[in-house]
C-alpha cells in the first residue's frame, strides 16, 4: 500500500523590518502613480463630466478625453496635480502596503500560512490605516490609491484644466481654502471605497501570487506584475460605484450634502449606469499601477533580505 503524498507547508518567508517596509512602499508608489497618471486624470474627467441639458457630454469616451487634454492643456496637462499626489502617495502607500503585511505576519500561522478571514482583515485594517492618515489629498488634489494634507488637492487640481485660466488655482490656495474640516470631507465615502478595496485586493493579490510562486516561493516578474495588476484591476472595477460617490462628493461647489444624498440623486438623473461611469479608465489605471508598484515593492524587500543575510 503506498504511502499518502505529504502535503508541502507553505512557504515562509523572511521578513523585512516595518522600517524598511514603509520606505519600499512609498517608493513603490511614487514609481506606480507617476507611471499611470495620465491615465488616472482621464478617469477624474470622465467621472466628473456633467450631462447638458440636450444630454450632450464634453468627452465622448477616454480616448476623446485623453486627445482634447493634449489639444487644450498640453502634455502638462496630463500630469496637472502629480506633485502633490505624490507627497500623498508616499504615506498611503507605505501604509497600504506596510501594513497589510504586518497585520498578514500577526494572524499567521506557524508554518507561515494564512487562512482567508485573516487575509480580508489584515486588508481592511491596510485599507482602513491608509485612509484615516491620507484621505485629505483625495479632496484637494485629485488619486486613487490616498494621503496627507493634500490629499483633497488631487481630484481639485484634476479638474482645473476644465475651468477659464482666471479661475484656476495652485494648490497652496486649495489647501488654504479647504481648511482642516475640509480636506477630511468625503472620508467616510473614501473608507467606503477603500476598505472594500483593501478587502478584495490584498487577498487576491497573495492568492495569485502564490499559485505562480514555485515551491520555494520565488515568482517571475512577468507573474508578480500580472498578480498585481490583475487584483488591482478586478478590486478597482467592483467598488467603482463608491469611486463615483467619492469624487461627486469631493469636488470643489458639489451639490452634493451626503453620500445616501449623491448616491440617490445620480440614480433619479442619471440612472444606474452612472455608478460604472469611469470604470474601464479606473480598472486600467489600478491594473499597470498595482502591478509596477507590487513589482517594485517585492524587488525591493528582496535586495534588503538579500543584504541582510549575504550567502
Amino acid at each position: 500500500m503506498s504511502k499518502p503524498t505529504e502535503q508541502k507547508a507553505p512557504h515562509k518567508q523572511q521578513r523585512v523590518p516595518l522600517p524598511a517596509k514603509l520606505v519600499v512602499g512609498a517608493i513603490a508608489g511614487v514609481i506606480g502613480t507617476t507611471c499611470i497618471f495620465p491615465i488616472d486624470m482621464v478617469k477624474t474627467r470622465l467621472q466628473n463630466q456633467k450631462v447638458g441639458p440636450s444630454g450632450e457630454r464634453l468627452y465622448k469616451g477616454a480616448l476623446d478625453c485623453f486627445r482634447q487634454i493634449v489639444s487644450k492643456e498640453g502634455t502638462r496637462g496630463l500630469y496637472r496635480g502629480l506633485g502633490p499626489n505624490l507627497i500623498g502617495v508616499t504615506p498611503e502607500k507605505a501604509l497600504k502596503l506596510a501594513v497589510n503585511e504586518r497585520l498578514r505576519e500577526a494572524l499567521e500561522e506557524e508554518d507561515g500560512s494564512i487562512t482567508l478571514p485573516h487575509e480580508i482583515m489584515a486588508g481592511g485594517g491596510a485599507g482602513f490605516c491608509q485612509v484615516i492618515a491620507t484621505n485629505p489629498m483625495e479632496i484637494g488634489m485629485s488619486t486613487d490609491l490616498g494621503p496627507t494634507p493634500l490629499t483633497p488637492v488631487k481630484i481639485r487640481m484634476q479638474v482645473q484644466g476644465t475651468l477659464p485660466p482666471e479661475n484656476r488655482k495652485p494648490a497652496a490656495q486649495i489647501v488654504k481654502e479647504l481648511g482642516i474640516r475640509g480636506l477630511y470631507k468625503g472620508t467616510p465615502v473614501t473608507l467606503l471605497r477603500d476598505v472594500p478595496f483593501s478587502f478584495i485586493f490584498f487577498p487576491a493579490y497573495a492568492n495569485l501570487k502564490a499559485i505562480f510562486s514555485d515551491a520555494d516561493g520565488n515568482i517571475g516578474l512577468v507573474r508578480l506584475f500580472l498578480s498585481g495588476a490583475f487584483a488591482g484591476a478586478t478590486a478597482a472595477g467592483l467598488v467603482t460605484p463608491a469611486d463615483v460617490v467619492k469624487t461627486r462628493v469631493q469636488v470643489e461647489n458639489s451639490r452634493y450634502t451626503s453620500i445616501p444624498q449623491c448616491a440617490a440623486t445620480v440614480l433619479r438623473e442619471e440612472g444606474i449606469a452612472a455608478f460604472w461611469k469611469g470604470v474601464v479608465p479606473r480598472m486600467a489605471v489600478q491594473a499597470p499601477m498595482f502591478g509596477i508598484a507590487l513589482m517594485a515593492f517585492e524587488l525591493q524587500k528582496k535586495f534588503i533580505l538579500a543584504h541582510q543575510n549575504p550567502q
